[in-house]
């Protein structure tokens, strides 16, 4: 099955979004009468308007101590009464071509809401000089640099500032934040928690998602330290250097200094997340001892977030606006009060909405189910609870391509469809039995849900010491072999001797789904998947086992719908 990557943030804006962002600007900047009936064909003339009674917009560069030039814009309510300051709003740009105008449709919502916006493009975004940090230690002196230069504006509550952003503008928020006590509350949509993880799952390189967003950096415009480390990842290199250039980029390591600055942060994720990892977000939110909140939809990366993000309504969005408004004070929220917690839709029901006080309440307790042999005249092995099921040993063969079994036939745009409830169709009774293993479960005797953390052992041996798996649980219609994807994650295991058995143990992305009554649980594991590094040597053979005292099993938070 081919496989294709992603052309921009979200899944990029195409030529009619670009045509209203285009409008949008020109009216925000010259809103005459001609520029703002342009909007009427979006529907958009009213609220532009509107703004233009109420606020003003300039754009212009913020000249860096450096001499770099941060593409800027700033709005500002009208007419403030003297003395009065607004609460601010610091929003640095996703990662897409044109940077900061991306969050052009959220300006009327917030100076409405009694707010002073500041957005920003990152150096080396859109029209920003400089290289790319990659939300590094430059990103973050740039940070500090603007919050300067916001806080001594007229108008501005230099006591009531808090930062949005959207993917990279989301980790920059949030590492900002760490470094500068100026930020009194954050709100990051398909934001990461631990960069290392989400580039290095369980010893295994996420290439896909890394090699599009090298090319949506431009990898002419990235910093030379960055360079360096894109070179070393290709080439499985994944050293000191890679590790810290990570960790320092991760707000995982900055948890003590939110902690004991008792900053509140919202967080939007994604249950097949693609680009970030889940379970980093996952854990840096439950170290989190400050007011916080998580958000995890259905869908991939940006998925949930564009609606809002060009003036309509998204549940990141208008948990952004409640949440800023309960910390800083503005009213763009409507006067509905923020969520705490954990709240959460299950796939594929995108009306769907749970709520949760905290991560450990939100989980179910896990169910072990045990790997089987194949039984006589069967294909498949069976997953079932119960006793241990030791002595048996699958070949699986290594050939470098790719099954009907895949985390996601494209990044990102995959999620927009499991968004409007059509979940990509595996077609697994034609996966070819000598390049995918799988197991199957007795069909559920009523409608099941799939909610939390999950956790497979297997023991793997190679040919040549070095073996990548790649595990996928899936919801399977047992009448046409058809099933939607649960869950996935990958293992690679290396510096192994040749045909020695190694037992891994793995955590899969946490998932919340509901199987209907009468659907089976099936568990395939292949030993390639293009969005993955793949350690196997091609062709070769791959022999998966159940020992005795480290039998395979797959643990499931798995329960009855209530």
């Amino acid at each position: 099955m081919p496989v294709s990557g992603s052309s921009g943030f979200l899944v990029g804006f195409d030529a009619e979004t670009h045509a209203q962002l285009d409008a949008i600007r020109e009216a925000m900047l010259d809103p005459s009468p001609r520029r703002i009936g342009r909007l009427d064909q979006w529907g958009l003339a009213d609220t532009y308007e509107v703004f233009a009674e109420i606020a003003w917009y300039q754009e212009f560069p913020i000249v860096m101590a450096d001499g770099t030039q941060i593409d800027a814009s700033l709005s500002m309510p009208r007419n403030l009464a003297p003395g009065r300051r607004c609460p601010t709003i610091v929003m640095p740009a996703p990662l897409i071509g044109v940077g900061r105008l991306a969050y052009l449709g959220m300006l009327p919502r917030w100076v409405l809401g009694g707010y002073a916006v500041l957005c920003y493009s990152q150096r080396g975004l859109a029209q920003s000089t400089g290289e790319i940090d990659v939300a590094g230690p430059q990103d973050v002196a740039d940070g500090i640099e603007i919050l300067e230069y916001v806080s001594g504006l007229e108008g501005v509550d230099a006591d009531r500032i808090g930062c949005f952003g959207a993917s990279y503008g989301a980790g920059t928020s949030m590492l900002l934040a760490a470094k500068d006590q100026r930020v009194k509350a954050v709100a990051g949509a398909s934001a990461w928690g631990d960069l290392f993880a989400s580039l290095y799952e369980n010893g295994t390189r996420h290439m896909q998602a890394f090699e599009a967003l090298v090319a949506l950096f431009g990898e002419e415009r990235c910093s030379k330290e960055f360079r360096k480390v894109i070179e070393k990842i290709r080439a499985d290199v994944i050293d000191d250097e890679v590790r810290e250039f990570a960790r320092i980029r991760s707000p995982k390591e900055y948890v003590p200094a939110y902690n004991a600055n008792g900053l509140p942060i919202l967080m939007t994720t994604y249950w097949h997340e693609t680009i970030f990892s889940v379970p980093g977000v996952v854990d840096f939110f439950n170290k989190l001892r400050s007011p916080k909140s998580l958000l995890v939809q259905i869908g991939d990366h940006g998925n949930g977030e564009l609606a809002g993000m060009l003036g309509l309504i998204s549940k990141p969005t208008e948990m952004t606006y409640r949440w800023m408004d309960h910390h800083l004070g503005g009213s763009a929220g409507n006067g509905v009060p923020p969520q705490f917690g954990v709240r959460s839709e299950y796939m594929h029901n995108l009306l769907s909405d749970l709520s949760h006080p905290d991560w450990e309440s939100y989980v179910l307790p896990r169910k072990r189910f045990h790997l089987g042999a194949v039984a006589s005249g069967q294909r498949d092995g069976q997953m079932a609870e119960g006793q241990p099921q030791p002595g048996w040993t699958r070949s699986l063969k290594a050939t470098g391509q790719p099954t009907e079994a895949v985390v996601a036939p494209e990044l990102i745009r995959t999620g927009v469809a499991e968004r409007l409830g059509l979940p990509h169709v595996y077609r697994t009774a034609g996966i070819d039995r000598e390049r995918a293993l799988i197991w199957t479960s007795h069909p559920m005797d009523r409608p099941m849900r799939v909610q939390g953390e999950l956790e497979l052992r297997v023991t793997v041996a190679a040919q040549e010491g070095n073996a990548t798996v790649v595990a996928y649980l899936l919801d399977c219609d047992p009448a046409t072999g058809n099933a939607a994807i649960i869950t996935s994650a990958p293992c690679t295991v290396t510096d192994q001797q040749p045909g020695q058995p190694v037992t891994a143990t793995f955590a899969l992305q946490p998932a919340h789904y509901v199987l209907s009554k009468g659907r089976r649980l099936q568990l395939i594991v292949n030993a390639h998947d293009p969005f993955f590094s793949d350690a196997n040597t091609i062709p070769s053979t791959l022999e998966l086992s159940s020992p005795q005292g480290t039998e395979s099993y797959i643990d499931i938070p798995l329960a009855p719908l209530p």
